[in-house]
């Protein structure tokens, strides 16, 4: 199984102060992002930018990450079942991860955790409802 880089998500507090900082850089970001989540893409890979205040409201629990993990990464496995493999193939090598899920937005998803503590997740885009 391959997969791929596909998605960087940088975690802010000020998004306008982030965006501003990211266009001055040179990435094409509409001038009207402002929104808890933006996202482009550049090359084939996502780069997205998610405030604290988006994260917060889709986990009462979460709470700021302090030194390293406010960047996430996502790797693309090539179909729903692809995710459900990488997850045993990390639990077969000892680590703890959580199960993959049927996520609301069309994705077989996992979060899974480096040696170091950063976040990565595992996705495939599930399959198109026929109808």
């Amino acid at each position: 199984m391959t997969v791929k880089l596909n998605y960087v998500s940088i975690l802010v507090s000020d998004m306008a102060r982030a965006l501003a900082f990211y266009r001055i850089l040179g990435l094409p970001i509409p001038g009207d992002a402002e929104d808890g989540h933006v996202e482009i893409e550049v090359d084939g890979l996502r780069i997205a930018w998610e405030s604290e205040a988006l994260m917060r409201e889709l986990n009462p629990h979460w709470t700021r990450p302090h030194g390293a993990g406010r960047i996430g990464v996502a790797v693309q496995a090539d179909s729903p079942a692809g995710v459900d493999a990488a997850v045993d193939r990390l639990r077969a090598a000892g680590h703890d991860v959580p199960d993959a899920f049927d996520a609301p937005w069309g994705q077989r998803y996992a979060t899974v955790t480096d040696p170091d503590g950063t976040a990565v997740d595992v996705f495939a885009w599930q399959p198109a409802p026929e109808g």
